[in-house]
C-alpha cells in the first residue's frame, strides 16, 4: 500500500510535485527564470505536464485545469495522477513531494489518490515479485488547504480499496466461500464490527433456499457474514444495511457459460468484497453512524445434484420460486439476504452485485446501474457520492409494469424476466423481498477491469468502497 502523508514543508533534493492551475503561481524559489520561461513556451491545450530532471531529483510541474465542475477538476486531477505514476515506477523513483500552489484541496487530495489508486498491485501468484514491485511507496502532502483528517480518511478509503481489489483477485482456488468468511473475520478483527459466520446448518434452519439452491452443485459449503457495527455515539438507532453478492465463482451452473464468458468470473463476489472492505473503512475512521453488512456467499458450480432451470425453490421469506436459468444465481442469493435484512429493521439497504450483462451492456464501465424503492432522496444523495469520487451511477426504473415478466404458472413469481430490460427485471425481483427503502446497485461493468483505465488499473477496482464511504460519512 501506498503511504500518504501531510508534511509541512518539503526537503531540498527530493523529488515535487508543483501543482498549479495557473503559471503565475509557479515558484521562483524553486524553478530557475529559465525553467520558468521554458515551462510557460511548453505548456498548450496537450501538454498540460512538464518534468525536469535535475539529475539528483526530479520535479515536475502539473497543470489542473479547471472544469465545470469540482467533481470533474477533482477527477482530472486523479487521472493526472495515475499518468505520473506510471513514470515514477518505469524511473524507479520512491517517494514524491506534492506541493500544493493552488491552494485548493480540488488539487493536491484527488491528484495524491489518483496516485495511490494507480500504484496497486496484485503480485501474490509472481514467483519473481521484485522485478514487478512498484518503487513508490511515499507521498508527501504540502498543501495549505487540506486538513489531517481528510489525510486520514484518504488513507482508510485507500487501505480499503486495496483490501477490497485483492479479494476480488483471488482466485477461487484459493477463496472458497469458506475461506471468504474466515479472511473477512480476519480483516476486521481489530475493528469495533462484530462477525458472525453462519455454516451451512445454519443455514438450512433460516430456510435460505436461494442461497442453498445455488450451492447444490458445489462440492463447498455456503457460508453467510453477518457484520454489525454500532458505535456508542451512532446518529441512527436503525441500520444502514449492505448486501453484497459473493458468488465465488460463477460457472453459470447446468445453463453453462460458453466461450470466454467464464474467464472472469472469480470477479463475481465483488459486491461481497465491496461490503468487507466498506465497513472496513467506516469503522476504521469511527465514524458515527450503525451499520450492518450482510454476505451470502457461494459458487455456482454443476454437478449431478445441481439445481435446474423447472425447478421451484423456497425461499427464506417463504416466497416459491420458479427457476427459469441457473446462471442467474446472484439474485438467488441476495434475495434470501434482503427477506433476512428484514430483522434489522433498517433505515435502508443497499445491496451490490455484478448481476447481469444487461447492465454492463447499456452503460459500460463508465459507471453503475441503480434501482430503487421508497429511497428517493437517499438514492440522490447516493448519486452525489457517486459524482464525490467519481464512481457514477445511473438509475433505472422500477415501474410496476416490469413484474408482468415475473410472473409465473406454478410458483409465486419467476426469478428471470424476458429478453429485455434484463437489468431492470432483477432489480424487480429483488425488490420482491424488501419491504424497506432500498437501492439495488448492478456493478457488473465496474468490478472488474481487463484493460487498465486510468487509476481503476486491470483486474478488481474496488468500486463501491470509496463510494459508500463517502456516502456514510455524510450521514454523520
Amino acid at each position: 500500500m501506498t503511504n500518504i502523508k501531510q508534511v509541512s514543508q518539503h526537503i531540498s533534493g527530493e523529488n515535487l510535485v508543483l501543482l498549479v492551475n495557473d503559471f503565475n503561481q509557479l515558484p521562483s524559489n524553486i524553478l530557475s527564470i529559465n525553467e520558468l520561461n521554458f515551462i510557460k513556451e511548453k505548456f498548450d491545450q496537450d501538454i498540460k505536464r512538464i518534468d525536469l530532471n535535475h539529475l539528483s531529483n526530479w520535479i515536475f510541474v502539473q497543470l489542473i485545469e479547471e472544469k465545470e465542475s469540482k467533481n470533474l477538476t477533482s477527477e482530472q486531477a486523479r487521472i493526472a495522477g495515475d499518468k505520473l505514476t506510471v513514470f515514477i515506477n518505469e524511473n524507479k523513483l520512491a517517494d514524491i513531494y506534492v506541493l500544493d500552489y493552488s491552494l485548493n484541496e480540488t488539487y493536491a487530495l484527488p491528484f495524491s489518490e489518483g496516485m495511490a489508486l494507480s500504484n496497486y498491485q496484485f503480485l501474490k501468484y509472481i514467483t519473481d515479485q521484485p522485478k514487478k514491485v512498484n518503487t513508490l511507496t511515499d507521498i508527501y502532502i504540502v498543501s495549505k488547504t487540506v486538513l489531517d483528517e481528510q489525510i486520514a480518511h484518504l488513507s482508510i478509503q485507500l487501505e480499503a480499496n486495496s483490501i477490497t481489489r485483492t479479494f476480488v483477485n483471488e482466485p477461487v482456488s484459493y477463496l472458497t466461500a469458506e475461506k471468504l468468511a474466515e479472511d473477512i473475520k480476519h480483516l476486521l478483527r481489530d475493528t469495533n464490527v462484530n462477525v458472525e459466520v453462519l455454516n451451512k446448518k445454519k443455514i438450512e434452519s433460516l430456510k435460505m433456499g436461494g442461497l442453498l439452491a445455488v450451492n447444490k452443485g458445489s462440492i463447498d459449503p455456503p457460508t453467510f457474514c453477518i457484520l454489525e457495527y454500532k458505535p456508542e455515539n451512532a446518529h441512527n438507532d436503525k441500520p444502514y444495511t449492505f448486501v453484497g453478492k459473493g458468488v465465488v465463482y460463477d460457472t453459470g451452473g447446468l445453463n453453462i457459460k460458453t466461450e470466454n464468458h467464464m474467464n472472469n468470473m472469480k470477479c463475481d463476489m465483488a459486491g461481497a468484497a465491496t461490503v468487507a472492505g466498506a465497513i472496513y473503512a467506516i469503522a476504521k475512521a469511527k465514524l458515527a453512524v450503525n451499520v450492518v453488512g450482510l454476505i451470502p456467499a457461494t459458487d455456482n458450480r454443476l454437478n449431478g445434484n445441481a439445481y435446474v432451470s423447472g425447478d421451484v425453490i423456497t425461499m427464506h421469506d417463504g416466497t416459491t420460486v420458479e427457476v427459469i436459468n441457473t446462471d442467474a444465481e446472484g439474485r438467488m442469493i441476495l434475495a434470501d439476504a434482503l427477506s433476512y435484512a428484514k430483522k434489522y429493521d433498517p433505515k435502508m439497504v443497499i445491496d451490490l452485485a455484478t448481476l447481469t450483462g444487461s447492465a454492463q451492456r447499456a452503460i459500460g464501465k463508465n459507471g453503475s446501474v441503480a434501482m430503487g424503492s421508497k429511497s428517493e432522496n437517499e438514492m440522490s444523495l447516493l448519486k452525489q457520492s457517486g459524482d464525490n469520487v467519481h464512481e457514477r451511477i445511473v438509475e433505472f426504473p422500477l415501474w410496476e409494469e416490469y413484474e408482468e415478466e415475473l410472473k409465473s404458472t406454478i410458483a409465486d413469481i419467476k426469478h428471470l424476466g424476458g429478453s429485455t430490460a434484463g437489468a431492470i427485471t432483477a432489480g424487480k425481483f429483488l425488490e420482491h423481498f424488501t419491504d424497506y427503502p432500498y437501492i439495488h446497485l448492478d456493478i457488473a461493468g465496474t468490478a472488474f477491469l481487463e484493460k487498465k483505465d486510468s487509476y481503476r488499473g486491470i483486474g478488481g477496482t474496488g468500486v463501491g468502497v470509496r463510494l459508500l464511504f463517502d456516502f456514510i460519512k455524510n450521514k454523520q
